[in-house]
């Protein structure tokens, strides 16, 4: 028998922030892969330029770019992942 997995609205209480972290190529400061992460969000919910935080590895080969989101449902967390599996250059999500 197979178990039944925890949707995203039984395991988080909404409306709460969320962090979305999303890793790709780092160029210098990773501006490019950043806002093409920026504008993936705004898709499902609009967030400023300062709700962005990036961190470059040690020689600058890849960039996290890290985003707190205030989402209101489960679609919105959805929809956010759905539009970031969609940048390109994206190498890992969390």
């Amino acid at each position: 028998m197979e178990e039944k997995r925890p949707t995203i609205a039984e395991l988080m209480d909404f409306p709460c922030d969320h962090v979305f972290k999303a890793f790709g190529p780092g160029t210098g400061r990773g501006a490019p892969f950043a806002a093409k992460v920026h504008q993936a969000v705004c898709e499902v919910v609009v967030v400023p330029d300062d709700a962005l935080k990036l961190r470059e590895s040690r020689q600058s080969g890849y960039v996290c770019v890290s985003v707190l989101v205030h989402v209101v449902n489960a679609d919105q967390v959805a929809g956010i992942y759905s539009a970031l599996k969609k940048v390109e250059g994206l190498l890992f999500l969390l």
